[in-house]
């Protein structure tokens, strides 16, 4: 070797002492407590896990009636919720909140909208957060021409302060309004925006002095059967409802606890991965045990001796629309009509809705009797306002069938005999006339006859395109890159 090879050597080798980190100190070994500790919650966890399993196919639970499909359905369902429950326990932190989706195709329930980004943040109702977003061109929430040849916002935006996700509970007690409430509702016909389509929301439990800006509160006090009563937020809940699906865009959202902006959350430990795996358990299970009563106890699908629902909803038809309580997560400006379809092969329902006052969002969609929206991506399970075609006479008639009927308006039962119709329409205030819907059952190969003349035809090709509009929406809406 050179000795000018040799000093390079040396000197590389002095350099690589002078940049060498400090040892580190070996880590502890787990201690026999940790262990154990970890094991147990884990066992905790594959308990909970069984016993939401038994909701799938137990009488005693409320479990739907059993098919095939059902059943597969149902293993789905769960396994969807052991998804959420995961998701939810081991990385929702008040601290260092962020928006997660709450109801994706993967994860359907609760009689989801096929229009909906359903989105979720855990808050703590007594600290302040600052959300900021972005819209894409926004005119129409303001009641202005949609803009076009442009990126679209959503159709309609809100934002609700709840103080928990129903069915956490397990038990129905929780929709009294003596122990849910929203603290505060802020939706796009009140958020103001700049230019830009940027917007600023502050979270706190009560409006600043002099506070002039977009505001939701996360404290309320009401007066309930008599009795003050204060409430604190849990969660913010954000609901964005997409009309043209071709064109509009989910929003841009950040949210900070105020305060705690650049900084890290504490490691997890051994204690607290235990009680996150507890949490998971318990979630899955009461929401699996939930959801089955309440359809049973609320609705009533399954007509089932003894009981008696307060909106039972019998069979081929539709609940006229009513304004819901407020009571849970719903959405606070909707009005809600729901029925159970139960066709056979060649069979079919005309829907007719008659409306009145002009609702900032109209939807229908299906579902399986887990709550579980139809395949939307793939199929016309749904229609909204702008995919469906009012006739001459300013009605909108939907055909509810197995096959394609040929006309604008098909809602797809992807081969499901029976399952839920849900209806919505949102407005902006309270007090508004509700429209009426009127149902009718007739042979599937008579529906022409029951249509008017200008009824909308679509050809096989259009049907693809209709698809197609749906498949590129919905991997925008939750695309993971």
């Amino acid at each position: 070797m050179s000795s000018g090879l040799r000093g390079v050597v040396g000197m590389l080798g002095a350099l690589c002492l002078f940049v060498a980190p400090a040892r580190a100190e070996p880590a502890a070994e787990a201690s026999p407590q940790a262990a154990a500790e970890l094991r147990a919650a884990w066992d905790a966890l594959l308990g909970r896990l069984a016993s939401a399993r038994e909701a799938i196919d137990d009488p005693a639970l409320y479990a739907p009636p059993a098919t095939d499909r059902g059943l597969a359905e149902g293993y789905r369902y769960l396994l969807g919720f052991a998804a959420a429950g995961f998701e939810r326990a081991f990385f929702e932190d008040p601290d260092f909140p962020a928006f997660r989706r709450s109801i994706p195709p993967w994860q359907k329930s609760t009689i989801d909208n096929a229009d909906n980004l359903y989105l979720s943040a855990r808050i703590d109702g007594n600290a302040r957060y600052r959300l900021t977003g972005r819209a894409e061109a926004h005119g129409h929430w303001r009641g202005e021409p949609r803009a076009r040849g442009r990126r679209l916002a959503p159709q309609y935006v809100i934002f609700s302060a709840i103080t928990h996700h129903t069915g956490d509970s397990g038990g129905m007690a929780e929709l009294s309004p003596l122990v849910t409430a929203n603290t505060g509702v802020l939706d796009s016909t009140r958020i103001a925006v700049d230019a830009d389509g940027r917007f600023e929301i502050l979270l706190a439990p009560e409006r600043p002095e002099g506070y002039a800006g977009n505001f939701i509160a996360t404290r309320a006090t009401r007066m309930v059967a008599g009795k003050e009563r204060t409430f604190l937020a849990r969660y913010l809940s954000g609901r964005e409802l997409f009309g043209d699906w071709e064109h509009e865009f989910p929003l841009e959202l950040h949210i900070a606890r105020i305060g705690m902006e650049g900084r890290h959350p504490a490691p997890i430990t051994p204690e607290g991965a235990a009680a996150r795996m507890r949490e998971m358990g318990a979630l899955v299970d009461h929401q699996m045990r939930f959801w089955n009563e309440f359809y049973v106890k609320i609705l009533d699908p399954y007509q089932r001796p003894g009981v008696t629902a307060p909106n039972d909803l019998g069979v081929n038809t539709i609940a006229q629309p009513h304004w819901t309580t407020g009571v849970g997560a719903a959405q606070a400006t909707t009005t809600y009509g729901a029925g159970i379809y139960d066709l056979a092969p060649g069979e079919a329902l005309i829907v007719e809705d008659h409306l009145r006052d002009r609702p900032l969002y109209v939807g229908f969609d299906l579902s399986n009797f887990w709550g579980e929206s139809y395949d939307y991506a793939n199929h016309t399970s749904s229609l909204n306002d702008f995919q469906a075609r009012p006739d001459a006479d300013g009605v909108v008639r939907y055909v509810v069938a197995h096959e394609d009927p040929g006309v604008a308006n098909w809602i797809d039962t992807t081969g499901q005999r029976t399952g839920y119709m849900s209806r919505r329409w949102a407005f902006a205030e309270r007090g508004a006339a509700l429209p009426t819907v009127e149902v009718e059952k007739v042979p599937l190969a008579d529906v022409l006859s029951h249509l008017p003349a200008d009824t909308r035809r679509v050809t096989p090709e259009e049907r693809r395109r209709q698809i197609e509009v749906r498949q590129r929406h919905t991997q925008r809406r939750y695309r993971q890159y």
